[in-house]
């Protein structure tokens, strides 16, 4: 697949998230017009080559590969063997890739592998169960970037509005790096709009059923961006 992603980017991305059969046949039919990009969250298809193969046959959006981490929300307990065998046959068909922060050693070679591909990396970071100081956050990015990331991913818990502010401040101050910043919980919602507005270059919405809380529908947040302004 042509890699059509620039790290470089002057307006927030929507990333749809394909986690079942059900979003890999939704997903399959969406253009640009729908969304920017398809999020293959390999480790939920281990052991099924043949819905991947399909997939990656009939999709026109650029893919970005995800084998995750089953502390951050992986499906099925991967060994790390395992999520980089499937990594190392899958990264031919990505246009971006994401390993998270706690995996960027071990999966180096990976790393490496799309930097020579020309593959922007992501590195992401996932906090389900509390909001990190604003210093941790500034010190996980620079522990990314340090890794090899184009993109910092950070997702963490927002249930009251100092964790939101917090955010806000975050991505206002990490500039110029390219963030993908967003809420999960009672705020995750009023987060993913409010961060694409200030600056959040990859945004996450669902297809069949939301992965994480605070998720929009894909289609139905690009939408939105596009009647707050934030994107044409």
């Amino acid at each position: 697949m042509k890699n059509l992603f620039s790290p470089k980017l002057s307006r927030p991305l929507v990333v749809a998230s394909v986690h079942s059969s059900a979003g890999l046949r939704l997903a399959a039919r969406l253009r640009s017009r729908d969304v920017d990009v398809l999020e293959l969250r390999a480790d939920a298809f281990a052991g099924s080559d043949g819905k991947i193969s399909r997939f990656l046959a009939e999709v026109e959006l650029p893919v970005l590969l995800t084998v995750r981490h089953p502390a951050e929300g992986g499906i099925g307990k991967l060994s790390h063997g395992a999520r980089k065998a499937l990594f190392e046959k899958l990264l031919p068909h990505a246009a971006l890739v994401d390993v998270e922060l706690r995996s960027a050693l071990v999966m180096r070679s990976v790393v490496t592998e799309a930097k020579e591909r020309g593959i922007p990396v992501v590195v992401s970071d996932h906090h389900f169960q509390r909001s990190p100081t604003l210093a941790q956050m500034r010190n996980r990015m620079r522990r990314a970037f340090a890794a090899g990331a184009d993109i910092f991913k950070l997702a963490v818990r927002t249930d009251n509005g100092a964790s939101l502010a917090r955010l806000l401040d975050f991505v206002s101050t990490g500039k110029p790096r390219s963030l993908a910043v967003m809420g999960m919980g009672k705020f995750g919602l009023v987060s993913r709009l409010v961060l694409a507005c200030a600056g959040s270059v990859l945004n996450y919405g669902y297809l069949d059923r939301p992965n994480a809380s605070g998720q929009w529908e894909a289609r139905e947040l690009r939408k939105l961006l596009i009647q707050l302004g934030c994107r044409g």
